[in-house]
């Protein structure tokens, strides 16, 4: 995970959070635009993020739940004012795109299946976002309405499709995606945590909740794919996962939906 030493100033945090930047050393370890995540170097390690007001909220009490079981980092604070603010202990080990992981790609392949289909399979009572493949399909028609579309989510032999044919597509499978297994939402490679090859933790999960499986098995094809630089790991990752929770075309569904972001 990549770390950038950084000098802040204390009072620039709110009053609760300032104690904690005293006396240790602060990193920008940021990779979104649409947050700025500090690493504070003192007690094992903590993650603070920022960002818009209201935008952190779900994603803390996701992380509490995926804590309770086992899979995430202790939140430790969220506070909302003008802006957001998320504190998380640091999950133990690095993420896979360290070069330990990425060196060994058919380990890393199939531990990353195997991760995914234990996470599908986790009791998902009490999740607090138990509608996530409706806040899916509402967020893709909220944004081909607002015009977004980038058509490198789809596979190759799609890519001719045009913004209402790709909107088309996810219109006509409504009904055949379901809200059955507990999700990450974002399961990319920076995303798991690993410690000497074992899993540590997921993080950054502000996009779960209990939704349809295709999302995630998406994400783990394109993350294996862009971070490996290959797409020859695709179907040794389903074999992993397990064809028999696989429906093929709903991946193309998924990748419609998400040239919409």
């Amino acid at each position: 995970m990549k770390r950038t030493r950084v000098t802040v100033s204390p009072e620039s945090f709110p009053q609760p959070l300032r104690g904690l930047l005293q006396g240790t050393a602060v990193y920008d370890s940021s990779c979104s635009p649409e947050a700025r995540v500090f690493y504070l170097e003192r007690d094992g390690g903590y993650y603070l993020k920022k960002a818009s007001k209201g935008t952190l909220q779900q994603e803390a009490e996701l992380g509490r739940y995926f804590h309770q079981k086992g899979l995430s980092p202790a939140v430790l604070e969220y506070l909302s004012a003008e802006e957001d603010w998320l504190l998380t202990a640091r999950a133990g080990g690095e993420d896979c795109t360290h070069a330990e992981y990425l060196k060994n790609p058919t380990r890393l392949c199939d531990l990353l299946a195997e991760l995914l289909r234990k996470l599908h399979e986790t009791d998902a009572g009490g999740c607090p976002v138990p509608h996530r493949t409706a806040d899916y399909f509402a967020t893709v028609d909220r944004r081909f309405a607002a015009g977004v579309f980038d058509v490198s989510y789809l596979p190759e032999r799609l890519r001719h499709l045009s913004a209402r044919e790709a909107w088309r597509i996810v219109d006509e499978a409504r009904g055949a995606l379901r809200q059955d297994v507990l999700l990450h939402g974002d399961y990319c490679l920076p995303n798991i945590m690993l410690q000497d090859w074992r899993f540590s933790a997921f993080i950054d999960l502000g996009s779960g909740g209990v939704g349809d499986r295709h999302i995630d098995l998406y994400w783990g094809i394109w993350t294996l794919q862009f971070n490996l630089g290959t797409a020859a790991y695709t179907d040794r990752f389903l074999d992993a996962y397990g064809r028999d929770g696989v429906q093929p075309e709903l991946l193309d569904v998924i990748g419609a939906a998400e040239c919409f972001g």
